[in-house]
């Protein structure tokens, strides 16, 4: 009897640590909807046709003609911008997709930081 129980907790054992726990499946999101002026606050970025954007922030006294231009993708649920810098050096960021309609654009970078913001036009 014994070992028909210690047979059984076997098999429960390995039932349970055998079963997988997979990563929730990327969402895809339309490049469409991404297109246009977006705020948080103080912070603005604009997606254009063709992969380029631009981003200003007005608490640094920086108006969209001063902004600061960088290329855009968004695969699935992954957003990367190249921001390009002055000197000609490029510098790139991923951010993960969490929202994005007609009105609200949701992502997290990769330290947790959210953002959300509101289409303007």
């Amino acid at each position: 009897m014994k070992k028909i129980a210690s047979m059984a907790l076997c098999f429960v054992s390995i039932i349970l640590l055998s079963t997988s726990c997979t990563k929730e499946e990327d969402k895809d999101f339309d490049q469409q909807l991404l297109l246009g002026k977006w705020q948080e606050g103080t912070l603005y970025e604009r997606y254009d046709v063709g992969g380029t954007g631009a981003t200003w922030d007005t608490a640094d006294d920086v108006k969209e003609s001063e902004a600061q231009p960088f290329t855009w993708t968004l695969k699935k649920d992954q957003l990367g911008q190249v921001h390009l810098m002055q000197n000609g050096t490029k510098v790139p960021k991923t951010y993960t997709v969490t929202e994005l309609s007609a009105t609200t654009l949701s992502y997290k970078d990769d330290f947790g930081k959210s953002y959300t913001f509101k289409k303007v036009n």
